[in-house]
């Protein structure tokens, strides 16, 4: 086969890596810019270059590692022992029922699984179906897809909070699990868990709180003195919370965790084999080859940071946030959406007059990477806005401005995507 730009085939002949680099480095030109403020997802940027510089050794010093057999290395079951326990006593948890995964999506798939497997063998339900808001994350719908699983998503309020009456009216006797979010993505709203742990229980059913967004930021937030609704085990009835070390616990990609309230709802999540001459196989998550460097980060992203530090990237967060909420307040034609916890809002048009979608267009032409929703513009917010919250309100005003009489060019909303 010829070599092509469009089709480069196989290499004949490998090339040196001072040239390899060069064509990456040359390559990233279109990438968005996280490292100055300029995203609002995809990448959460705690702005502390300490962090960074030991994120990267820490990854070369685990990059050939596997953990797919953790008595092999020991020291990375030793650190997936460590982080799990250091969340357990920041979520209220069981430091013995937990694992990390590679993602929210991971662990989203693993409490699916787990809630299938539980319903079947402990209560013999043959087909069992979750319920969950509207604004639960994708995952859901894709574990279920692959996993056979029916879902059955339900209304949310005005407020943007699950429906507590009609989850109640959608769970019958084929529920095994009932789902909410600490907070949701799109709004940033945390629903009411309570209500929905104490209807789970009162059916027999796993309750799961959908906290990858929030898990490492909510217990700041509400240690600086933010109103924070009851959300993880301390809510009686809460069987699993998930959160994402990659997200607010400002690890880098590839680290997500998942709790259990008991090692015995855990053991659902085990698959062990032995019908091969291969030996035994066993694993706790999804995957098998496991990168250690994630795993190896987590444990040193929570130690070098502790509590102090976790606390000052969450009042910047919330800092940023505030900045951010009483800016768009200030531009006629736009409002926040419903009531959401500092870090994550969605810009809403407030009047006929504004296209949202052609303010989009402007904030992209201004190289502001925000994710459009149905109903508007998400944030996702990190320390790295502060600095920058001025610039983006006045591209943001002036955006507006053209919308009025600008039609958005027809972007479709989009959170993520095939290529």
């Amino acid at each position: 086969m010829t070599e092509t730009a469009a089709n480069p085939g196989f290499p004949r002949t490998g090339r040196s890596a001072e040239d390899l680099l060069a064509e990456l480095r040359g390559g990233r030109d279109g990438d968005a810019d996280w490292r100055h403020g300029r995203t609002f997802s995809l990448v959460y940027n705690p702005a502390d270059e300490g962090l960074e510089h030991l994120q990267e050794s820490v990854a070369l010093a685990y990059l050939h590692e596997n953990y797919l057999n953790p008595f092999a290395f020991p020291s990375l079951l030793r650190m997936e022992r460590d982080v799990v326990a250091m969340a357990a006593d920041l979520l209220h948890g069981n430091p013995q029922a937990g694992r990390l995964s590679s993602g929210g999506t991971e662990s989203l798939f693993l409490i699916v699984q787990v809630a299938r497997d539980h319903a079947r063998t402990t209560r013999g339900i043959a087909e069992p179906t979750i319920v969950l808001p509207s604004t639960a994350h994708p995952a859901f719908a894709k574990a279920c897809k692959y996993l056979d699983v029916r879902e059955v998503r339900v209304p949310v309020g005005p407020d943007g909070r699950a429906d507590v009456v009609a989850t109640e009216a959608a769970v019958d006797h084929h529920t095994a699990l009932v789902v909410g979010s600490a907070p949701c993505y799109p709004y940033g709203v945390v629903d009411p868990i309570p209500e929905l742990a104490a209807l789970a229980a009162g059916r027999g059913v796993l309750c799961h709180v959908d906290a990858c967004l929030g898990g490492w930021l909510l217990p700041f937030l509400e240690r600086l003195g933010e109103p924070i609704p009851a959300w993880d085990f301390r809510v009686d009835g809460v069987t699993s919370v998930s959160a994402d070390i990659h997200k607010y616990g400002w690890c880098f990609k590839g680290a997500s965790l998942l709790l259990h309230r008991d090692e015995e709802l855990q053991r659902h999540q085990f698959f062990i084999f032995d019908g091969w001459p291969g030996g035994l196989y066993g694993s706790a998550t999804t995957a098998g080859t496991r990168p250690a460097a994630p795993i190896a980060a987590a444990w040193a992203t929570i130690r070098y940071l502790g509590e102090e530090g976790y606390l000052r990237l969450a009042d910047a967060v919330r800092t940023a946030s505030g900045r951010f909420h009483e800016g768009v307040a200030a531009i006629d034609g736009l409002q926040i959406t419903g009531d959401p916890v500092s870090g994550v809002f969605e810009i809403a048009a407030a009047d006929a007059g504004v296209d949202i979608g052609a303010v989009a267009d402007v904030m992209d032409d201004r190289a502001w990477h925000l994710d459009r929703q149905q109903g508007g513009l998400h944030a996702i917010v990190s320390p790295s806005h502060v600095a920058v919250a001025d610039d983006f309100l006045a591209d943001l005003a002036e955006a507006v401005t053209q919308a009025r009489t600008t039609a958005s060019r027809g972007r479709s909303a989009t959170y993520g995507g095939i290529a």
